[in-house]
């Protein structure tokens, strides 16, 4: 149990295949309580993550949802407030909520690049904001970041250059996390997934995913739980002493 009884808040996790669910499944089989947070979180939104997560896990579960807008400072701060009423604390946030969308530069308006950018980014920013303040109490405390290959390698496979900013923007306030704060005890990584398979590669088409898997060194996709399990081992304390440090999750595609 790497992570038992810690108080882990995972953004990003509506979706039952997504890194942020397949991030809280695993999280709840090493004995974390888990807070699944999400802009389309309700009652049934939860109660479906809950029952796909202790139909895998043996062991009795602890798993609470909170509503949230990252893009919204205030959200965010409603969303720690109600994580400490339910909890106590916060050990750990794993941010996975983002978008996606592929355009060309010159087709992208002022008001797709505001939502790509408070969405990936403010949203980032926000949630590490709100919970920093916790953690700087405690003295003790852990970021995720989930970031992506699109941010290494300028552009990604199903992302535009707004996107790709968007995710060098989360991998450099991670790093900026880590030097500030990291005298207090407090770690801030990074993951850089690719072809993982979630639902940002459903618009791909066969002829245009073989190609590209053929060009992965690992030939093949990567699973959301192997997304997850680099966020549990940056998050629990096998890489205690990491930190301002990014993990490539992407089969080979990018190797630097």
């Amino acid at each position: 149990m790497l992570l038992q009884d810690k108080v882990c808040v995972i953004a990003g996790a509506s979706s039952l295949r997504s890194i942020g669910y397949a991030t809280a499944e695993l999280f709840a089989e090493h004995g974390a309580k888990v807070v699944v947070v999400d802009l389309r979180m309700d009652e049934a939104v939860l109660r479906r993550i809950r029952t796909s997560i202790e139909a895998k896990v043996v062991a009795p579960v602890i798993i609470d949802g909170c509503q949230c807008d990252v893009s919204s400072a205030q959200a965010c701060e409603r969303m720690v407030q109600d994580v400490i009423g339910l909890h106590g604390t916060i050990d750990c946030l794993v941010n996975s909520a983002g978008i996606v969308n592929s355009m060309s530069l010159l087709d992208i308006d002022a008001e797709a690049l505001e939502t790509m950018l408070s969405v990936n980014l403010k949203g980032a920013f926000y949630l590490c904001q709100k919970v920093l303040k916790v953690f700087v109490e405690r003295r003790a405390g852990n970021i995720v970041n989930v970031a992506s290959l699109a941010a290494q390698r300028g552009g990604g496979l199903v992302g535009g250059p707004h996107y790709a900013a968007s995710k060098g923007g989360v991998l450099s306030l991670t790093r900026s996390i880590a030097r500030e704060f990291g005298p207090l005890g407090i770690r801030a990584n990074a993951i850089c997934p690719a072809m993982i398979e979630t639902p940002m590669l459903d618009g791909l088409s066969p002829e245009r995913m073989g190609s590209i898997v053929e060009s992965i060194p690992l030939r093949r996709t990567g699973s959301t739980r192997e997304a997850a399990g680099a966020c549990l081992f940056l998050a629990s304390e096998l890489s205690g002493f990491v930190t301002g440090a990014t993990i490539d999750v992407n089969g080979g595609t990018h190797i630097h």
